[in-house]
Order: structure tokens, then sequence, then C-alpha cells
């Protein structure tokens, strides 16, 4: 695992945000093995939860974490937000230069968060993200999903000129002042959060850097309606074309 030393701890401080909605099984594994990960690469920092309405204990058992080590922050809502909404008051809440968030299942390998906080601190980066269909990457998963997924991917591409592979893994770390700039334009609540703030820094003409990476699906993926949740991306991904061609001068 890669060491990040060429800025002092103090002055490159991440704050790694963990959005949870009933992740009391392995919450507690996701925030060692995160503190684990920034203390090997030499790095400094505080892990918020971002816990979004849970009715399974996962506010009671973070709750308890935070109080008893200050580098764990608790960010809670007591009925349910959505993924996009909870990341965005965590973000605002957060402290660090560089701000990231991962899935709390840490379907991607761990291993690769010193390089995406490494593009962002060392090679001048705005955002760096896992990519699980860039070349050299390692994705498993069901083969329905993988289809869906990289037909998702494509349709982002073609509709909103997105230059990316991946838009949805969760896993992705961003320069502070840049991504707290556009919060407020991102309108979706949800899961598409990932990718119309992607596409938008791409309106920007921020810097974004694909990180090729190992991912293996958790046992989470099995509660996902793929039908219903691919209906549901595709009318986003109307939707913020049809937004962004109202905006653009170039249309008027």
């Amino acid at each position: 695992m890669g060491k990040i030393t060429d800025i002092e701890p103090f002055k490159c401080a991440v704050s790694v945000i963990i959005p949870a909605y009933n992740e009391k099984p392995r919450i507690i594994h996701a925030v060692e093995m995160t503190q684990c990960t920034l203390r090997n690469a030499n790095l400094e920092g505080e892990i918020i939860i971002a816990e979004d309405g849970s009715n399974d204990g996962t506010h009671e058992l973070v709750a308890k974490m935070a109080k008893a080590d200050p580098g764990i922050i608790l960010i809670s809502s007591d009925q349910r937000l959505g993924r996009g909404r909870a990341l965005n008051r965590a973000i605002k809440a957060s402290n660090g230069k560089i701000i990231c968030y991962i899935d709390a299942d840490l379907a991607t390998d761990m291993a690769h968060l010193p390089e995406l906080i490494g593009a962002v601190i060392n090679e001048g980066y705005d955002i760096a993200i896992g990519s699980r269909y860039s070349h050299d990457s390692e994705a498993k998963r069901n083969k329905i999903r993988f289809f869906v997924s990289k037909e998702y991917n494509w349709l982002v591409r073609l509709v909103l000129g997105s230059e990316l592979c991946d838009h949805q893994c969760g896993f992705k770390a961003f320069n502070r002042t840049k991504i707290i700039n556009l919060l407020d334009e991102v309108e979706d609540n949800g899961w598409f959060w990932d990718t119309e703030i992607l596409v938008r820094s791409q309106k920007h003409g921020y810097k974004i850097k694909e990180i090729p990476v190992k991912w293996k699906e958790s046992d989470s993926s099995s509660t996902v309606n793929v039908l219903e949740d691919s209906s549901e991306m595709g009318r986003q991904i109307f939707r913020l074309w049809w937004n962004l061609r109202k905006k653009s001068p170039s249309q008027k």
C-alpha cells in the first residue's frame, strides 16, 4: 500500500465519507479498514458517517464509535434523505482539503485509496474516481448487472457527452474547493448524484482522473431492482440533458 509523503499530513487532511443506510453489520469493519489505510499512507483526517435514516441500529452503533474516537464524526438524519442529499450534507460539514467517499461494503479494494487521494494531492486533478471499466480494472459482478451498468455508462457518454468509463463506482475523491462550488447545482438526491456531479464537473472543465480498480460486487446488490433502477436512471439522464440544454448559451 503506497504512502503519500511529499506533503505534510496536516496540510492535506482528508475527509473520508461513508454513506450508511442500514449498515450496522459492516460499518465497524469499514471504519477500521479506512483508518488503517489512511494510517499506512501517512495521512491524517476524519471519517464521516453520513447516516441516512437507518432503522437497524446503525445510528446508535456509530454514535458510540464517535463518542469513543474524535476522528469519527456522525452526521445523521431522522428520516431517509437519499444518497445524494446525505452526501451533500456530509461534504458541506467536512473539514478536509481532500474529500473522499467510499461505499460501506468496501466493494472497491481499499488498496487503491492512496492512489485516489494522491491523484488530487500530488497530480493536480480536481476529481479522481475508481473505474470498474477502465483498462486493467478487475470487476466481478452479476452478468445482468454488468450488462446494464455498461449500457448505462454508454448512454451517459452518448446523451450527456461524458468522457468517462464509469460514473457510478462508489469510490471518489474531490478537491474540496472545486466540489463545494458544484454542490448546489446538483439536483438529484439519490443514486444519480454520482453521474450528475461528474457530468457537471466536466462541463466546468474540471480535470478528472479515472483509476482502474479491483472491485467485487457485494451481497447488498441483490436488494437492487435492476429494471426499476435502470428506468429511473434513464429518466435522470434525459432530465439532466434537458436542464443542461436549457442553460447552454449555444442552444439559445
